[in-house]
């Protein structure tokens, strides 16, 4: 088959399919009926029925909705291509209403989904509009905190101490053989049977020993929900005493967010997803940062997909590990732990030191208490 057999169906649309069966693998469908969601609208001017009346927040009732919508094309098509399909969206199709009338984004249920597509298109939205869009961030964020934010400090600061009890009764603390001891007052012969009156528990401690955390998060485009995420996992790990936080974000340019690392609502205001991606020059300002590269982890967040010369990344990433730091490199941090990367370039950087993974959050703060409790 033609290789532009594909692509004059992707081009002609879903009226083409009859004389084109079957030039299409799974993921063209699906980059094919993500172009008929949108630009299926053009024969609605030719007497052709396409549905009801559009609603707010949603390119057909009977259809994805826009924040769906949105995600399916950052994740199928390159990052030009999605910018230009976003912009005939809002100038030929009616999606402005989404970035111009904040009673539209205030009718939409906030989700990850819906503030992963808003953050995308931050940039053309007045200033009505950005005061629904830091409500939404806000909802947002307390949703996850509330899942996660316990999670990741409880896994960093979480130590048993065998010689202090607590009242706190958690199974994984439970103190077997001092119960046993205490009670043995309370053994019944006739039934030959231990009374347990009370069940003792071991309590937590927490080593107070300085560690550094460098986090350095992809901006681009299709690292919307790692972002999100790596906003939330700063905030919880900034609230910790024996942790000094840093957050870098970056495409082309290098944003310092740590003045803000603790409020996860204001770097998510602050930063403006898309663009193109230089990783090596956002891991070098990070090497310039480190002041105990013994007890310093380094966490990269990117999909690996280098817009400058790899040979600078894998430079740092080789300098970093000749000082001494942790340095990781994390393809996703969301609630679903994986997404598509470039792994030829994570390969090469697992072969110059950098521990590569697709993670959660809480699988993250485990990683990490794991390595500082190993070094300590």
């Amino acid at each position: 088959m033609s290789e532009s057999l594909p692509r004059w169906r992707l081009v002609l649309g879903k009226y083409a399919q009859r004389q084109m069966p079957k030039c299409l693998n799974r993921e063209q469908e699906r980059m094919a009926n993500a172009l008929e969601r949108l630009y299926g609208r053009e024969y609605a001017d030719r007497g052709v029925r396409q549905g009801r009346e559009l609603s707010p927040g949603s390119l057909d009732p009977s259809q994805l909705n826009v924040p769906k919508w949105l995600g399916e094309i950052r994740e199928l098509f390159p990052q030009e291509t999605c910018e230009e399909i976003t912009q005939h969206a809002l100038e030929r199709y009616g999606l402005v209403d989404l970035v111009k009338d904040p009673k539209t984004l205030a009718s939409l249920t906030p989700s990850v989904e819906l503030l992963s597509s808003v953050l995308a298109l931050k940039g053309r939205m007045n200033k009505e509009v950005m005061q629904e869009v830091r409500t939404l961030v806000r909802r947002v964020v307390e949703d996850i905190q509330k899942r996660l934010k316990q999670l990741i400090q409880r896994e960093i600061t979480g130590k048993r101490n065998r010689f202090q009890n607590s009242p706190l009764k958690v199974a994984r603390n439970f103190d077997a053989h001092k119960t046993i001891r205490r009670n043995l007052k309370h053994y019944d012969p006739e039934r030959r049977r231990l009374i347990l009156r009370r069940a003792y528990f071991f309590s937590r401690i927490r080593k107070q020993i300085p560690w550094e955390i460098i986090l350095c998060v992809d901006q681009s485009g299709s690292m919307a929900d790692s972002l999100i995420h790596s906003a939330v996992v700063a905030g919880a790990l900034a609230e910790l005493p024996s942790l000094k936080v840093r957050l870098v974000v970056f495409d082309t340019a290098i944003v310092d967010l740590t003045e803000h690392a603790s409020d996860p609502v204001e770097v998510l205001m602050s930063v403006q997803l898309g663009g193109g991606t230089n990783i090596g020059a956002a891991m070098a300002y990070c090497r310039t940062l480190i002041t105990d590269p013994k007890r310093t982890i380094v966490v990269l967040i990117t999909d690996f997909c280098e817009g400058a010369d790899p040979s600078v990344l894998r430079r740092v990433v080789r300098g970093m590990k000749g000082d001494g730091c942790h340095v990781l490199g994390l393809a996703s941090l969301d609630e679903s732990g994986g997404m598509w990367y470039d792994q030829q370039m994570a390969q090469r950087l697992a072969s110059d030191g950098m521990r590569i993974a697709a993670v959660t959050p809480g699988r993250l703060a485990e990683w990490l208490a794991q390595i500082m409790n190993g070094a300590s």
